[in-house]
């Protein structure tokens, strides 16, 4: 296993920049952000202009990660690919497919989105269009040599007050996925921070799927006991998402047993890369705090890794 970060978290730094920062830190790999250039998500970057990419472009930005000692182990757009306005949907889906493009020149083996959801339907109905869409994408990417994997965030409040925003973030949500679409070319990005915080044990489960974990996110969370007894599990009803019961932190800051989960890794074979997802609220708000908590995280993790 080797250790790396989404680049998103830098901002709108170069990439070679960001890359040369990695390289000089101690880091192996980039999970390159690839949002369209106009683009208002937060937690997003536009690193890679796929919709214009090249095999120079490819070539290029190869020649100066082998500089700086460095691999990319995905290429990452986490957007809406149910969208319920069926335009939007199809210029989700269409991105997708020319992240999938850009990955095959560059050699990457994977890229990572979200499922999302026609927030119009419920999760059980959103699974017929979930099965029309992903076949599509999936068949696109198995045709480029490249495989497709879904981060397991429920993205709650993302369309709807209260709601889910994805259909992606249970085991037993999974298991439905993969009973739709069997391919193998089709995975996990898994995120131990997002089951923690939904009261999952999150580490049987890397057995259990251990043929779907392609790639994982190192981001932990930390769950309040007093304000979960007041709150309840659906959580904090009048007030903003950082009056709840839990918050996003980095790896060693939070809850997430890191030694025993990435144990668990070792013990599946796991040789991917374990990637930096940076989210932490008391890491944010200038270039010099995201790099801290990269460092905080990077010198937590490695003294688990093999």
């Amino acid at each position: 296993m080797e250790l790396g970060f989404l680049t998103v978290c830098l901002g709108n730094m170069p990439l070679k920049e960001k890359a040369k920062w990695a390289g000089e830190n101690g880091f192996k790999e980039l999970e390159v952000a690839c949002w369209p250039k106009s683009n208002t998500r937060d937690y997003s970057s536009c690193d890679l202009d796929v919709e214009n990419f090249t095999e120079q472009d490819a070539k290029i930005i190869n020649e100066y990660l082998k500089e700086y000692g460095l691999t990319i182990s995905s290429l990452a757009y986490y957007d809406n690919n149910l969208h319920k306005d069926l335009a939007k949907r199809t210029l989700i889906n269409n991105h997708v497919k020319k992240c999938i493009d850009a990955a095959n020149m560059l050699g990457v083996q994977a890229v990572g989105t979200f499922t999302g959801r026609n927030i119009d339907k419920s999760i059980k109905d959103n699974f017929d269009e979930f099965e029309v869409v992903f076949k599509d994408l999936i068949s696109y990417a198995e045709n480029k040599g490249v495989r497709l994997m879904i981060e397991n965030c429920p993205m709650e409040g993302w369309q709807a007050a209260g709601q889910p925003g994805n259909i992606s973030f249970t085991p037993e949500l999974w298991e439905e996925m993969f009973r739709r679409i069997p391919s193998k070319n089709f995975g996990l990005n898994f995120d131990p921070s997002h089951l923690l915080f939904q009261l999952i044990d999150y580490i049987p489960l890397i057995e259990k799927f251990k043929d779907r974990i392609f790639h994982v996110h190192a981001k932990d969370s930390e769950v309040y006991q007093d304000k979960l007894k007041y709150y309840g599990v659906f959580n904090c009803q009048l007030g903003g998402h950082n009056e709840g019961y839990w918050r996003f932190r980095m790896p060693g800051l939070g809850q997430v047993d890191w030694e025993k989960f990435l144990k668990a890794l070792d013990d599946i074979g796991y040789n991917g890369v374990v990637s930096i997802e940076h989210e932490d609220p008391l890491y944010e708000g200038s270039e010099e705090k995201v790099k801290e908590g990269l460092i905080i995280a990077r010198k937590h993790l490695e003294q688990y890794m093999k």
